[in-house]
Formats: C-alpha cells, sequence, structure tokens
C-alpha cells in the first residue's frame, strides 16, 4: 500500500511498526455542537483506511479522543473554552452539553455506517497522564510557567513547522480573525500545556495540579491520549487538514520533546469540504448536518457515496445538485446489483481477480473513486451473478453503502411496480412542481404540495432516485 504521508509531502509504501499490526490516533470531536457534514468527511475517508486495513489483513487498533475540555476559539490561546461557550448558548453545563453532542455525533457516524473506533476517551479522564507529560517537559526544558499557565517553549526545537515552511505568518496577531497576543509567551508560537489561572470567572471545570488549580490545553489531551492506549509509537495519524498546524504540529512537538524519539510515522490529512461561501464552518451560512440532509430527503448513505466518489487529498465542492446527481447514480447502481440473482457457484479465479482491482484502487493512497470503478467493473464482468455479489459483498466491507441490502430493497420495489405512471395529469404536474421546488430550495411551498397530495390521498416517498409516489 502507498500512502500519501502529509509530515513528508510525498507518497510512501505503508510499512507498520510491527509487521501485520497498525495503529491509528484520530482527532475526536470537540462535543460543545453537531458535527457538519465537512467534519464527517473526514471521519468517512478515516472509515474506509481503517475497514481497507482490516480487509487487507492488517490487526487494527483505533483510538479516538472526545474533547470536552480545553479547546478554546483561536489557534493562539485565546478566546473562550469551546466547551463553554456551548454551555452558555443553551443554557446546561458542560458535561451535560460533552454528553449530548457526543451521542449526537455517534449517531450521525451510525448513519453513515462509520465504525466506532475501538478505544474511544473523553479528555476529562486523562488528567492524571497531562499532569505526568508536562512534568517531565518542565524538567527536561521544554516547558516554562509564566502568568500563571504552563508553556511548551517551541524555540527548544530543532524543528518546529514540520508540516509546512511558511506557517509563522498565519499565527501573527492581526492577520487572521481569532489570532491574539499572549504577553506570558516567551515565542508567539509557544502553546498552553495547563491553564494554572483560570481564563474565565466561570470556567466549571477545574483539577488540582503542581501548579495550582487549572485545566489543560487542548493539544497535549491527543498525545497523552495516543500514548496511553497504543504505546510511544504510532503508525497512523489522522484528521482534517485544519488540524495540520498548530493542533497537529504542537502533538508532534510536545510527544517528541516527552519520548525523546519520533512518535508517528504517517500522517493521514483529508481536504476541505467546501461551498460556494468557501470552507464550511460552523460559523458560516447555512449549517449543514446530517439531520438537516434527512430532512430534505437524502438518505445518509448518498453522502457518504458522494464523498467517496471523490479523493480524500482534494478539496471537495458541496451542492444540493451534485448531491442529487450522486442519488441518481446510487439508486441505479443499487437497483443493477438487486437485479442480480444468487444463482450457481462462486467462480474463485474470477472473484480473485475482482479483489485485485479492488484492492489495487484502494492501496493506491486510498482512491476511493477507483474503488467505486471497481464495482461497476464487477456488475459488467462476463461472469455469473452469484461472483458478482461475492465480490461487491467483499468490496463493502469498505465502502460500507449497505449495496446489498439496498439493493435487494430497490428489486422488492420494483417488483411491486411503484411509480408515477397510475396517475393523472394534476398529480403527475403536483409532484413534478413540488421536485422544482426542492430543487430551489423552496422548501415551504414543496411542503405545502406534499399536504395537499397527502389529504387527496397520496402519499410520497422521498428517495435517492427521486420521489415516488403511491396511493395511502
Amino acid at each position: 500500500m502507498k500512502l500519501y504521508n502529509s509530515l513528508t509531502r510525498k507518497r510512501e509504501d505503508f510499512i507498520p511498526n510491527v509487521e501485520g499490526e497498525v495503529k491509528i490516533y484520530t482527532c475526536g470531536p470537540t462535543v460543545y455542537h453537531f458535527a457538519h457534514i465537512g467534519n464527517l468527511r473526514t471521519y468517512i475517508m478515516e472509515d474506509v483506511l481503517e475497514k481497507f486495513l482490516r480487509w487487507d489483513g492488517y490487526k487494527v487498533t483505533r483510538a479516538m479522543n472526545i474533547t470536552d475540555v480545553g479547546h478554546l476559539t483561536s489557534d493562539a490561546d485565546t478566546g473562550e473554552d469551546k466547551m463553554l461557550k456551548g454551555a452558555k448558548r443553551e443554557q446546561k453545563t458542560i458535561m451535560e452539553i460533552a454528553q449530548f453532542y457526543t451521542d449526537a455525533f455517534f449517531e450521525d457516524c451510525r448513519k453513515l455506517n462509520i465504525k466506532k473506533p475501538d478505544i474511544i476517551e473523553p479528555a476529562t479522564n486523562c488528567i492524571d497522564e497531562y499532569i505526568v507529560m508536562i512534568t517531565k517537559l518542565l524538567d527536561d526544558g521544554y516547558a516554562y510557567e509564566a502568568g500563571g499557565n504552563i508553556y511548551f517553549d517551541t524555540s527548544k526545537l530543532r524543528e518546529y513547522y514540520v508540516f509546512n515552511k511558511h506557517e509563522q505568518e498565519n499565527l501573527e496577531v492581526g492577520v487572521r480573525e481569532g489570532v491574539g497576543e499572549d504577553s506570558n509567551k516567551r515565542n508567539s508560537v509557544d502553546f498552553v500545556l495547563w491553564f494554572t489561572k483560570s481564563k474565565f470567572e466561570d470556567q466549571e471545570l477545574k483539577w488540582e495540579s503542581p501548579w495550582g488549580v487549572g485545566y489543560p490545553g487542548w493539544h497535549v489531551e491527543c498525545s497523552c491520549i495516543s500514548i496511553k492506549h497504543l504505546g510511544d509509537k504510532l503508525d497512523i495519524h489522522c484528521g482534517g487538514i485544519d488540524n495540520a498546524f498548530p493542533h497537529h504540529t504542537n502533538e508532534i512537538a510536545q510527544s517528541e520533546a516527552y519520548l525523546g524519539h519520533k512518535w508517528c510515522n504517517y500522517w493521514f490529512h483529508v481536504m476541505h469540504l467546501i461551498t460556494d461561501d468557501g470552507k464550511m464552518s460552523k460559523s458560516k451560512g447555512e449549517f449543514l448536518t446530517v439531520s438537516l440532509l434527512e430532512s430534505k430527503g437524502y438518505d445518509p448513505l448518498i453522502y457518504r457515496f458522494f464523498c467517496l466518489q471523490s479523493h480524500y487529498r482534494r478539496s471537495l465542492s458541496f451542492s444540493y445538485d451534485a448531491l442529487d446527481n450522486a442519488a441518481i447514480a446510487y439508486d441505479r447502481m443499487v437497483s443493477r446489483i438487486g437485479a442480480l440473482k444468487n444463482e450457481g457457484a462462486i467462480d474463485e479465479s474470477v472473484l480473485a481477480a475482482l479483489k485485485d482491482k479492488f484492492s489495487a484502487a484502494l492501496a493506491n493512497d486510498l482512491n476511493t473513486s477507483l474503488a467505486i470503478t471497481a464495482v461497476y467493473d464487477a456488475l459488467k464482468y462476463d461472469t455469473n451473478d452469484a461472483t458478482k455479489l461475492a465480490a461487491i459483498e467483499s468490496f463493502d466491507e469498505v465502502l460500507s453503502l449497505d449495496l446489498i441490502e439496498v439493493g435487494k430493497r430497490a428489486s422488492e420495489k420494483a417488483a411491486k411496480g411503484i411509480d408515477n405512471s397510475e396517475f393523472g395529469e394534476e398529480i403527475v404536474a403536483m409532484i413534478e412542481a413540488r421536485q422544482a421546488a426542492r430543487k430551489a430550495k423552496d422548501f415551504a411551498t414543496a411542503d405545502e404540495i406534499r399536504d395537499k397530495l397527502s389529504e387527496m390521498g397520496i402519499i410520497l416517498e422521498d428517495t435517492p432516485a427521486g420521489v415516488k409516489a403511491k396511493r395511502a
């Protein structure tokens, strides 16, 4: 397998630290709000990576943190704690907010067929581990106390900007929103390991430490949770490209200063999901969530399929038109799969050849687009249906698109002959008008038409291929 390594900025042969075993760490969500679909694109692609490694015979252990303390609203250790911000917004405690949005995150993952990591650790569980790491960093001269806080001293490193050589300008005060000046720092890019002087009068979560009552900085938690559960040598660290700097840069700095050796061999970063307004975020435009897509009639697996059609190292442009096109392609694919008959003996040599093509696609830096093409190739291959179904079932262990199950449902619907041809011109025109309203994002009109049809005894079902109608 070849994998692009963000640290070296090149594709490399993937060689784990221990033959046949892979240890993966994933940066988890900060659970102060719902995850938007840009966040979830990253988790979808990480899920495919993990499942492909398992499919390819590796023993995989994957750990992920849940950030429930310490993540501030800026990249320079200034601003408000995101968890406190969420608690204020909803007038709940931080732990209530954390539990609610943790549950919501994993429910989104369930809908998208994203496997739960083997190990999930909330940041608030590991205070002792943070204190151990910070104490050693202080003892070894990599950290210092100033203004009531403990900082990591980046000037002690031979190289700090490991992912990019030109990032310092991005942290200069006033360059972008959310970057402020902390006069306690010896160097502008030093970062907080522990706040012993609370930044907020109403900071809810605080713990005893050798330096006074306080709470950890955001970056230290991932290093400690990874080392706690996966040991001092990590194979792959995953995350969105937003995290490369400063979060992952700081993780490397503190982890390798603490351990005294290289920590992680491969860094796997997923590029942005973008809209017409630019990079997707929780503060811009329509807040795109899985629940919102569902409310507009989209099965969450359509979004997963949409993501798999593009390479993870390319920014992916989101629009409802693009999602509609993905829905049509997905429906056609599963309809063809549903038409296959599980009859005859599996041709093992053909099955092996089809698997080789699928494997080659994903072994080429996780090329999910070519992996989808391998499904189409299996459908048109000159072999019996049983062999095709065996291949597709195997591929779906990685793709997780429910291809066989949804194909079966599509076949059953086709057998019932449910379509719009049985209705008169007036009803068909109303259905078409509703679809036009949905495409124009006039959802109030679309809902009004749907209600009128319901009163007329016509029930609409939104499917990946479009609307289906039947009599009540």
